[in-house]
Protein backbone atom coordinates (compact mmCIF):
# COMPACT_ATOMS: atom_id res chain seq x y z
CA UNK A 1 0.00 0.00 0.00
CA UNK A 2 2.79 2.41 0.91
CA UNK A 3 4.52 1.68 -2.41
CA UNK A 4 1.37 2.73 -4.27
CA UNK A 5 1.51 6.18 -2.63
CA UNK A 6 5.21 6.46 -3.43
CA UNK A 7 4.64 5.53 -7.09
CA UNK A 8 1.71 7.96 -7.34
CA UNK A 9 3.87 10.74 -5.88
CA UNK A 10 6.66 9.99 -8.35
CA UNK A 11 4.21 10.04 -11.28
CA UNK A 12 2.77 13.39 -10.14
CA UNK A 13 6.31 14.80 -9.85
CA UNK A 14 7.23 13.46 -13.31
CA UNK A 15 4.06 14.98 -14.77
CA UNK A 16 4.91 18.38 -13.26
CA UNK A 17 8.48 18.16 -14.57
CA UNK A 18 7.36 17.11 -18.09
CA UNK A 19 5.28 20.29 -18.37
CA UNK A 20 8.49 22.29 -18.47
CA UNK A 21 8.21 23.61 -14.93
CA UNK A 22 10.96 23.53 -12.35
CA UNK A 23 11.23 20.41 -10.21
CA UNK A 24 8.68 20.35 -7.42
CA UNK A 25 10.33 20.85 -4.03
CA UNK A 26 8.78 18.62 -1.40
CA UNK A 27 8.01 20.35 1.87
CA UNK A 28 8.80 18.58 5.12
CA UNK A 29 5.94 18.06 7.57
CA UNK A 30 7.56 20.77 9.70
CA UNK A 31 7.43 23.25 6.81
CA UNK A 32 3.79 22.41 6.14
CA UNK A 33 2.86 22.92 9.81
CA UNK A 34 4.87 26.15 10.04
CA UNK A 35 3.16 27.48 6.89
CA UNK A 36 -0.21 26.78 8.57
CA UNK A 37 0.93 28.41 11.84
CA UNK A 38 2.11 31.55 10.08
CA UNK A 39 -1.09 31.79 8.04
CA UNK A 40 -3.11 31.60 11.27
CA UNK A 41 -0.99 34.05 13.30
CA UNK A 42 -2.97 36.39 15.50
CA UNK A 43 -0.24 38.76 16.64
CA UNK A 44 -0.64 41.43 19.28
CA UNK A 45 -0.47 44.94 17.82
CA UNK A 46 2.94 45.34 19.49
CA UNK A 47 4.52 42.47 17.52
CA UNK A 48 5.66 42.13 13.91
CA UNK A 49 7.31 39.24 12.10
CA UNK A 50 9.69 39.43 9.16
CA UNK A 51 11.56 37.03 6.90
CA UNK A 52 15.11 38.37 6.43
CA UNK A 53 15.97 35.56 3.97
CA UNK A 54 12.78 36.09 1.96
CA UNK A 55 9.42 34.30 2.00
CA UNK A 56 11.04 31.15 0.56
CA UNK A 57 12.76 30.52 3.90
CA UNK A 58 9.90 30.22 6.36
CA UNK A 59 12.01 28.13 8.73
CA UNK A 60 14.07 31.19 9.76
CA UNK A 61 12.31 34.39 10.71
CA UNK A 62 12.33 37.24 13.20
CA UNK A 63 9.75 38.61 15.60
CA UNK A 64 10.04 42.19 16.85
CA UNK A 65 8.28 43.05 20.11
CA UNK A 66 7.49 46.55 21.36
CA UNK A 67 6.04 46.13 24.86
CA UNK A 68 3.25 48.56 25.75
CA UNK A 69 3.18 47.77 29.48
CA UNK A 70 5.54 46.84 32.28
CA UNK A 71 9.21 47.66 32.83
CA UNK A 72 10.10 47.51 29.12
CA UNK A 73 7.58 50.01 27.67
CA UNK A 74 9.09 51.84 24.73
CA UNK A 75 11.76 49.25 23.98
CA UNK A 76 12.17 47.29 20.75
CA UNK A 77 13.37 43.69 21.02
CA UNK A 78 14.07 41.35 18.11
CA UNK A 79 14.04 37.56 18.38
CA UNK A 80 15.27 35.05 15.81
CA UNK A 81 13.35 31.81 15.27
CA UNK A 82 15.02 28.74 13.76
CA UNK A 83 12.50 26.02 13.11
CA UNK A 84 13.68 22.46 12.48
CA UNK A 85 12.10 20.16 9.89
CA UNK A 86 10.84 18.03 12.81
CA UNK A 87 8.63 20.89 14.05
CA UNK A 88 6.15 20.65 15.84
CA UNK A 89 7.70 17.66 17.59
CA UNK A 90 10.70 19.82 18.43
CA UNK A 91 10.42 23.40 19.72
CA UNK A 92 11.90 26.18 17.59
CA UNK A 93 15.23 27.66 18.68
CA UNK A 94 14.56 31.23 19.79
CA UNK A 95 17.23 33.83 20.60
CA UNK A 96 17.03 37.50 21.45
CA UNK A 97 19.17 39.59 19.05
CA UNK A 98 18.74 42.67 21.23
CA UNK A 99 21.04 42.82 24.25
CA UNK A 100 18.66 43.30 27.15
CA UNK A 101 18.80 43.55 30.95
CA UNK A 102 16.24 40.87 31.80
CA UNK A 103 16.10 38.02 34.34
CA UNK A 104 14.89 35.50 31.75
CA UNK A 105 17.21 36.46 28.88
CA UNK A 106 20.98 36.20 29.29
CA UNK A 107 23.51 38.54 27.69
CA UNK A 108 24.06 36.06 24.81
CA UNK A 109 20.36 36.18 23.91
CA UNK A 110 19.31 32.78 25.28
CA UNK A 111 15.70 32.80 26.41
CA UNK A 112 14.31 31.03 29.47
CA UNK A 113 10.71 30.23 28.59
CA UNK A 114 9.29 26.92 29.78
CA UNK A 115 7.38 26.22 26.57
CA UNK A 116 10.66 26.34 24.64
CA UNK A 117 12.10 23.61 26.85
CA UNK A 118 10.48 21.03 29.10
CA UNK A 119 6.85 22.13 28.58
CA UNK A 120 6.94 22.06 24.77
CA UNK A 121 4.17 19.97 23.21
CA UNK A 122 3.35 19.55 19.50
CA UNK A 123 -0.06 21.20 20.03
CA UNK A 124 1.73 24.49 20.80
CA UNK A 125 2.55 26.83 17.94
CA UNK A 126 4.40 29.99 16.93
CA UNK A 127 1.57 32.18 18.19
CA UNK A 128 1.90 30.61 21.66
CA UNK A 129 5.65 31.31 21.72
CA UNK A 130 5.17 34.94 20.69
CA UNK A 131 2.56 35.45 23.42
CA UNK A 132 4.99 33.82 25.88
CA UNK A 133 7.76 36.23 24.85
CA UNK A 134 5.41 39.18 25.28
CA UNK A 135 4.51 37.87 28.74
CA UNK A 136 8.21 37.80 29.70
CA UNK A 137 8.36 41.56 29.09
CA UNK A 138 5.16 42.39 30.94
CA UNK A 139 5.88 39.99 33.84
CA UNK A 140 9.58 39.10 34.16
CA UNK A 141 10.08 35.99 36.30
CA UNK A 142 12.76 36.09 38.99
CA UNK A 143 12.16 32.46 40.00
CA UNK A 144 13.61 30.78 36.88
CA UNK A 145 16.37 33.15 35.72
CA UNK A 146 19.15 33.01 33.17
CA UNK A 147 20.48 36.39 34.34
CA UNK A 148 20.75 35.76 38.07
CA UNK A 149 21.94 39.29 38.91
CA UNK A 150 18.92 40.90 37.22
CA UNK A 151 16.62 38.41 38.94
CA UNK A 152 18.08 39.22 42.36
CA UNK A 153 17.61 42.97 41.79
CA UNK A 154 14.02 42.43 40.58
CA UNK A 155 13.24 40.33 43.65
CA UNK A 156 15.04 42.48 46.24
CA UNK A 157 14.71 46.02 44.88
CA UNK A 158 12.10 46.52 42.11
CA UNK A 159 12.76 50.29 41.95
CA UNK A 160 16.45 49.68 41.24
CA UNK A 161 15.45 47.05 38.67
CA UNK A 162 13.25 49.66 36.94
CA UNK A 163 16.17 52.14 36.89
CA UNK A 164 18.53 49.47 35.53
CA UNK A 165 16.08 48.55 32.75
CA UNK A 166 15.67 52.21 31.74
CA UNK A 167 19.45 52.75 31.81
CA UNK A 168 20.03 49.66 29.66
CA UNK A 169 17.29 50.57 27.16
CA UNK A 170 18.75 54.10 26.88
CA UNK A 171 22.13 52.73 25.85
CA UNK A 172 23.89 52.92 29.19
CA UNK A 173 25.92 50.69 31.48
CA UNK A 174 24.50 48.39 34.15
CA UNK A 175 27.11 46.73 36.41
CA UNK A 176 29.94 47.39 33.91
CA UNK A 177 27.95 45.92 31.00
CA UNK A 178 27.09 48.20 28.10
CA UNK A 179 23.67 47.85 26.48
CA UNK A 180 22.96 49.34 23.05
CA UNK A 181 20.03 51.73 22.86
CA UNK A 182 16.76 49.93 22.10
CA UNK A 183 14.22 52.73 22.59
Amino acid sequence: MINLFKIKGQKNEEAANSKGGPPVKKQSPGELRLHKDIAELNLPKTTKISFPNGKDDLMNFEATLRPDEGYYVGGTFTFTFQVSPSYPHEAPKVKCKTKVYHPNIDLEGNVCLNILREDWKPVLNINTIIYGLNLLFSQPNDEDPLNHEAAAVLRDNPQKFQRNVQTAMSGGYVDNTHFPRCK
